[in-house]
């Protein structure tokens, strides 16, 4: 089973409120997911990131792959 670490878009219409999940390649991203690492805010100025750091290096040395856009937010949150 290949894990990612990808966003799920929550919040209104012309508000996007995301979380960092964890979950299933082949899983739909708005599905089930496995475990969830974080939150990232990017209507506040500056945009604000909560990452839980001990499950997002739990789950990095497990063999998780993030996407492009989590990657960044890791790197800005200083984890990866």
């Amino acid at each position: 089973m290949a894990v990612k670490m990808r966003l799920k878009r929550i919040g209104k219409k012309k508000v996007p409120f995301y979380r960092i999940i964890v979950s299933d390649s082949k899983a739909p991203v708005q599905g089930k997911f496995i475990d969830e690492i974080g939150t990232y805010d990017p209507n506040t100025d500056p945009s604000t990131v909560k990452i839980n750091e001990e499950l997002a290096k739990k789950w990095l040395a497990n063999g998780a792959q993030p996407t492009e856009s989590v990657a960044k937010l890791l790197k800005q949150a200083g984890i990866k």
